[in-house]
Formats: structure tokens, C-alpha cells, sequence
């Protein structure tokens, strides 16, 4: 079993808040994680019809029953009541460590479940493997990045790590059990976990029972991954009237298929654009959505390439951001004229950090013209400018400016 890099941050959690809410989607490792650190607590899973019948008939029984922590697996199946009973017992012993609940969908945006746990819940995120986690290495770019240029002065990528590598990497993607299957495997794989993905959780939740027509949509939101989101251009597609393509769009950020990245809103011009960007949360799982193989991908001219290696560094730094010492939020940056900065990382206290996102080889110093732009607006507050790239050398290209092989996001 490979160690979590979240793991200090949900022991700190269930240590210290009287309930630990995990998500993040299906099959990325939150049950594994919980047992793994269950210390003597009992396990109750809501997929097993029985437990989630005796949930939905007495919620109040349930939740008061055991002794030790209580784990409660795929909570939103049982619904608000039993989310209302936990928030009694707490209530009544505000101790820590009473309850772990886990959700495939984010508990703050499921309909059904209008509690909130305000003040006595700890969120953590577990997402599908890091690339760090894959091969052992600590994942702390970020943290790294936040110390300026200096931090990339010594870096040496590994020398296994080159363009046909990356594609690989990216149409693996990160969910653990897709590491242990062949590449001819995986269509399979992704294929059940779509269906079952929105057949169980949407279709449950929802009531939506037109589960082909969401499969399509979420093909088209695919093939806009690491794109400003323009919901007329999808809506023209979709095989589906206005309000159903916004409504399918937010199940599927419910339950952690689709995501966005809002745009920053600090001004370099005065014709920011305010759109957020589009992610799929698994470079494996878009790719395989848009029938990409790394072969397919190593044509320059696929336009899916520079699309879904971006997706690829997305899904690195979102998980890298669940465990980073400093507490950092991600955004995107693009004006009405054409000037865009892939990645915008700002700390709470101002500090910046610009990522840009190439598929190729060889550093160009273009590559810098927008980086360059927000660094001499910025002065003192933008810590460093790093274009990410296919290479395997970091080069400067000017004061707080790096071209960096995308390596360095797990072996720095």
C-alpha cells in the first residue's frame, strides 16, 4: 500500500475536530486511507444495503451505536436525517475524533444533505494519486516554489523522465487500481467506472435517469478540458435543453469528475476576462474520454496534447495544494487581447507564483512574455515565474523567470 501524502493532514483532523469529513471521487483511496488509520473504531459502509437501510430507518441509533470513532462510508446515501443525528450526538460531547465520514459526492453541494456541520467538521480531500505517491517521493513543489528561484538551482530530473514518459504518465492518470493495468486495460476500466460513477451516485441522488445523455456531456466537457468554460458553446452541442446541461454539469463537479479553476482577479489590464477554466480531475480519465493514446499524443499537432498534458500538471498541483504547508488557492489568468498565464498560485498573505504549461521540448523565451508582464506589475509579491515543460533541464530566462521540466512537480 502506497503512503498517502495526506496523511499527516487527516490525522491532524481527526485528532483535533469532533468530525472528519473525507471526499474526493470513487476509487481514489479514501476508504483504504480511513482503514488504514482506524485505531480501534468501527466501519460502517452505506453501499452495503442492509447497514443503509438500518441508517435510513433509525439514524439516531445508528449514529449513537459503537464505540470508538465511528466510520461512516458513503454517508450522502443515507441522506440529511442521519447528518442531523451526528450533528446531536456531537452537540451533546463536543469530544474530538467521534465520527469519519467519507463521500464519493462533496458534501457541501449534495441537495439532499442541507446540514452542514458548520464548526464541528474538518474537510479533507483525497484525491487519486500524485505522481509523487506513485513513486515515493514527498510531492512538495509547491512549498518549494514558494521560496523563490533558488529552490530549482539544484535540480536534477530523473533520468528516466522524457516526453514519451509524460504521455504515459498523463494517460494513466492517477486513480491507484488504473497503476496496475496494462495500457490496453485501461479503456476497460475507465469505461465501468464512468457508468457505474453516474449510475450509482447521480442517478440515486438526482432522480436523473437519462444517464446516456450525461455520459455525452461529459465527453464534450472532455473535449474542453483546460479551456476557458463557455457554457453557450456547450450547451449548442449537448443533446440536451439549457437547464439540463447546467444542472448535468453540476452533478458531475458533485461528484468529482469535472472541476474549474476561477479566474484571478487581480488586474494586469483593465480587460481581464472573468471565465473560470475547465478541468477534467484525471488526465487518465479525459484522455481516455477523447480516444488519446500516448502514441496519439506524441503528434505535435494534436491539439489534445498541449490540452491534456495541462489537465495532467492541473490534477498535480489541485492535490499538492490539499497538503501544502502554506495555505495556497489556484486560479487562471487571461485578458480579452490574448495575454493568458496558465496557473496563478496565490498564498494568503499576496505571494505569487505563475505557471505556464508547454508540451514541447525545447524552451522558447516567448514562452515568458506574460510571465515577465505580471512580474514587473507585481515587483516583490511575485515569487517566481516557471514555464513547464517537456525538457529536462531548468534554464533561466530572467530575473525570477525558469523554464522547468514538468518532472520537478514530484522530484523537486
Amino acid at each position: 500500500m502506497l503512503e498517502r501524502a495526506i496523511t499527516d493532514r487527516y490525522e491532524d483532523t481527526v485528532t483535533s475536530r469532533r468530525v472528519t469529513v473525507v471526499t474526493g471521487p470513487r476509487q481514489a483511496g479514501k476508504t483504504t486511507l480511513v482503514q488504514s488509520h482506524l485505531r480501534g473504531g468501527t466501519l460502517r459502509n452505506l453501499d452495503d444495503p442492509g447497514t443503509l437501510s438500518a441508517a435510513v430507518a433509525d439514524p439516531v441509533g445508528f449514529a449513537e451505536a459503537g464505540s470508538g470513532p465511528l466510520v461512516i462510508d458513503e454517508v450522502q446515501r443515507a441522506g440529511e436525517p442521519l447528518v442531523r443525528a451526528i450533528k446531536l450526538v456531537v452537540d451533546r460531547d463536543p469530544r474530538p475524533g467521534q465520527f469519519v465520514l467519507t463521500g464519493s459526492s462533496n458534501f457541501l453541494t449534495v441537495p439532499t444533505i442541507s446540514e452542514s456541520l458548520a464548526g464541528r467538521a474538518g474537510f479533507v480531500e483525497v484525491w487519486p494519486f500524485t505522481q509523487g505517491e506513485i513513486s515515493g517521493r514527498p510531492d512538495r513543489f509547491i512549498d518549494q516554489a514558494l521560496s523563490g528561484p533558488a529552490a530549482f538551482s539544484a535540480y536534477q530530473p530523473g533520468r528516466s523522465f522524457s516526453r514519451p514518459d509524460l504521455l504515459q504518465r498523463v494517460c494513466a492518470g492517477g486513480y491507484p487500481e488504473v497503476q496496475q493495468l496494462t495500457a490496453r486495460q485501461r479503456p476497460g476500466w475507465f469505461r465501468d467506472y464512468v457508468r457505474t460513477t453516474i449510475e450509482r451516485d447521480v442517478v440515486e441522488l438526482s432522480g436523473i435517469r437519462k444517464v446516456a445523455e450525461m455520459g455525452q456531456l461529459l465527453r464534450l466537457f472532455a473535449a474542453r478540458t483546460g479551456c476557458e468554460l463557455v457554457m453557450q458553446a456547450v450547451i449548442n452541442d449537448a443533446p440536451l435543453e439549457r437547464q439540463a446541461v447546467y444542472n448535468h454539469r453540476a452533478w458531475l463537479e458533485t461528484i468529482h469528475l469535472l472541476t474549474t479553476v476561477p479566474a484571478w482577479s487581480r488586474n494586469l489590464t483593465r480587460r481581464v476576462k472573468r471565465r473560470p477554466k475547465l478541468f477534467l480531475t484525471d488526465p487518465g480519465l479525459a484522455a481516455w474520454l477523447l480516444g488519446k493514446t500516448p502514441e496519439a499524443l506524441a503528434n505535435p499537432e494534436d491539439p489534445a496534447t498541449g490540452q491534456l498534458v495541462e489537465t495532467f500538471v492541473f490534477a498535480e498541483l489541485r492535490r499538492q495544494l490539499t497538503w501544502a504547508a502554506t495555505d495556497t488557492a489556484i486560479f487562471h489568468w487571461q485578458d480579452r487581447e490574448g495575454a493568458e498565464i496558465d496557473f496563478v498560485l496565490e498564498t494568503t498573505d499576496g505571494r505569487i507564483i505563475g505557471i505556464e504549461v508547454k508540451s514541447r521540448q525545447t524552451a522558447r523565451p516567448e514562452w515568458f512574455r506574460w510571465l515577465t508582464q505580471m512580474r514587473d506589475s507585481l515587483g516583490s509579491r511575485f515569487i517566481v515565474g516557471i514555464a513547464l515543460y517537456a525538457g529536462n533541464n531548468v534554464l533561466p530566462f530572467g530575473d525570477r523567470l525558469l523554464a522547468t521540466p514538468i518532472s520537478a512537480l514530484w522530484e523537486l
